[in-house]
């Protein structure tokens, strides 16, 4: 994943492509600063999870600024926020769509034999290990506490 961040990067500096040129290092840098952390406490560089989690969390932050920024009417601000989360989706393995993702639910409450929505957490923990990076697991948990009611 490194390499595929590091290529696109390279692509990017021919084009010219300044926007893409700057999220792609941002993504550098948060990957280098977790190395540096966790070289620090004595653990081993980050490896394609904590790169995921990494892209996860940036994917969010952007989220969450483009609907405060639309919310403010900075429309300007939110289409940019838009298309650096277009970035950072390349790296991250292809969304579910609605109902793969109804079914994943499905599926997880009836493994873990959920029975109410004290078996939320249990469930999602599930589809988590079982789709790291591929659903919106907030939509997700909003289906399991559905499913479980």
């Amino acid at each position: 994943m490194r390499e595929a961040i590091s290529e696109a990067l390279t692509s990017a500096q021919d084009k010219g492509d300044k926007t893409r040129m700057s999220i792609l290092r941002l993504i550098k840098c948060a990957v280098k600063d977790r190395d540096v952390a966790n070289r620090e406490a004595g653990r081993d560089p980050v490896d394609k999870d904590d790169i995921l989690n990494i892209l996860l969390t940036m994917r969010r932050q952007r989220i969450e600024s483009a609907q405060a920024y639309e919310e403010s009417g900075r429309l300007e601000l939110a289409e940019q926020e838009r298309h650096e989360i277009e970035v950072i989706e390349e790296f991250l393995p292809a969304q579910l769509d609605e109902s793969a993702m109804q079914e994943a639910c499905k599926s997880a409450v009836e493994d873990i034999d959920a029975k109410g929505l004290r078996d939320v957490g249990r469930c999602m923990n599930a589809l988590k290990q079982r789709f790291p990076g591929q659903m919106d697991f907030t939509k997700a948990s909003t289906v399991v506490k559905g499913m479980l009611r």
